[in-house]
């Protein structure tokens, strides 16, 4: 009797895991009121920011001024673990230079 159970769960299981059509996620943001009554979007991954755009814009401009949120550039060279290090941006005369190792050439 609980090798029937067993045997039909693993089954189940099996079949629920061969579903050849994937569950496309919702990824939409859902339009919530905050405690003080601002309307906001809250995104999927536990973001959120605020439907009126400017109040968005001020609040994007003052959380750029936080340093956690200065962060080296995409485009930018070094820069060990984020801000620690030496950056070097495009057009410096470094960027690019490859190694001063005679060997490496």
């Amino acid at each position: 009797m609980i090798r029937r159970l067993v045997f039909l769960l693993f089954l189940a299981s099996t079949a629920a895991l061969a579903d050849p059509v994937p569950l496309a996620l919702d990824r939409t943001p859902l339009e919530a009121v905050t405690v003080n009554g601002e309307k906001v979007h809250l995104f999927p991954n536990g973001r959120w920011a605020f439907t009126d755009s400017a109040k968005a814009a001020a609040a994007q401009q003052l959380a750029a001024e936080y340093p956690e949120n200065k962060t080296r550039p995409v485009e930018a060279q070094g820069g060990l673990f984020g801000n620690f290090g030496r950056v070097i941006m495009p057009g410096d005369k470094d960027y690019n230079r490859g190694s001063l190792n005679p060997k490496m050439h």
